[in-house]
């Protein structure tokens, strides 16, 4: 029998501060599932998150918290 097996993911080193889920979906008004579905994957990792988002032309709707 065939045994499907699950892709590995690399444990990714964490650049710049992690955004929580709630913090990254209202700096670019994503839907809770648009999110959630992009932090899965990429992590909570700040600079990785701003890089894709600038990648797919989605502007911050809110400042950065990061001066705070």
């Amino acid at each position: 029998m065939t045994q499907i097996r699950q892709p590995e993911r690399r444990s990714r080193t964490l650049r710049g501060r992690p955004y929580s889920l709630n913090e990254f979906a209202a700096k670019y008004g994503l839907r809770n599932e648009q999110a959630e579905s992009l932090y899965t994957r990429f992590g909570p990792s700040s600079v990785e998150l701003d890089l894709l988002m600038a990648a797919k032309r989605r502007p911050p709707m809110l400042p950065d918290r990061i001066s705070e």
